[in-house]
């Protein structure tokens, strides 16, 4: 008999990640699902799905699952209290698991335990005060002030990326009713929206070309020819990197963090996103606080979530 595990599910907007996860953050077996969407029922029975591939694939006992969802979270009751990206709001989330999956569930914010990951092992190690962003379908961020995670007067802290940071801006995703959010301008979803722009703008360059070939025009796509030297896509992202050093700024000045940590599925776009954010944070911000404060990747990447989750689900078990 192997080690014994919990499972770490980092349910997203688009993907789903739930990882087989034993005490030194070993990952031993890996359950990918894509575009979870659908109505409620289809999700729940998505999550089960992908848990129960986790749990079959481990090396050992499973004692607990722990999850990370895109949702303000009433800890306390386990509940899903809103979200943007899933039809998963006012749902007894926790329950409901425990009671499919027949172990003890543990809920938190997806940003919230990424962040629980990356200051625990990850690139915000040893840091008293730090900033996460996770950048995928939409942004989500956990928060860090004198070694404590912030989570509020009812669990609904630090949604940095509902953070207007252009009044007039693109309405922002999903349920949100605002305009020009930090996520309208930066995720994913929106550097989807800024490579079909250009794609119709400019019917000769790689990004038409790939629309014109059947492909969807996602983030990802975005990232990867933009690696590939395109022009109009390496113009989306420093587009996107300009708007997220606005958002940087905002953070530096209000939190005077250490670190700031980008993670999600468009830290793909490594330097070609992250060089122009540091550029327009460093322009922007007040001194002292812009001339400490690193932004760096994540160790973790797009595993953050997961890992993070699977730290809870431990802590849980110690609780």
């Amino acid at each position: 008999m192997g080690p014994p595990c919990v499972i770490g599910v980092d349910l997203g907007g688009t993907k789903l990640l739930a990882g087989t996860v034993d005490r030194e953050l070993n990952v031993h077996h890996r359950a990918h699902r894509t575009a979870p969407g659908g109505d409620r029922a289809a999700v729940l029975d998505r999550v089960v799905d992908a848990v129960q591939e986790a749990i079959a694939a481990a090396p050992g006992e499973v004692r607990a699952v722990g999850f990370g969802i895109p949702s303000l979270i009433d800890r306390e009751r386990g509940i899903a209290v809103s979200t943007v990206h899933l039809p998963i709001a006012d749902l007894p989330f926790r329950d409901i698991m425990a009671e499919r999956l027949g172990l003890p569930v543990v809920v938190d914010n997806d940003a919230n335990v990424a962040m629980l990951a990356e200051h625990r092992l990850g690139a915000a190690s040893g840091a008293r005060h730090a900033v996460l962003l996770t950048i995928g379908t939409g942004i989500g961020s956990g928060v860090v002030v004198d070694g404590q995670l912030v989570r509020g007067a009812v669990g609904a802290a630090t949604e940095l990326g509902h953070m207007v940071i252009d009044m007039d801006g693109p309405r922002c995703h999903g349920t949100c009713p605002n305009r020009g959010c930090l996520e309208a301008l930066v995720s994913g979803t929106a550097l989807g929206e800024a490579g079909l722009r250009v794609a119709r703008e400019d019917p000769s360059g790689g990004l038409a070309a790939a629309k014109g070939s059947g492909r969807a025009m996602t983030g990802a796509l975005v990232t990867e020819l933009a690696h590939d030297g395109d022009p109009g896509a390496l113009a989306c992202l420093r587009t996107a990197g300009l708007a997220l050093g606005v958002g940087l700024a905002n953070i530096v000045n209000i939190f005077n963090p250490e670190v700031i940590v980008i993670g999600g599925g468009v830290i793909a776009a490594g330097d070609l996103l992250l060089d122009p954010a540091r550029e327009e944070m460093r322009a922007r911000a007040l001194s002292p606080s812009r001339d400490i404060v690193r932004v760096v990747p994540a160790r973790f990447g797009a595993e953050s979530g997961m890992l993070g989750a699977a730290v809870l689900a431990f802590m849980e078990l110690h609780s």
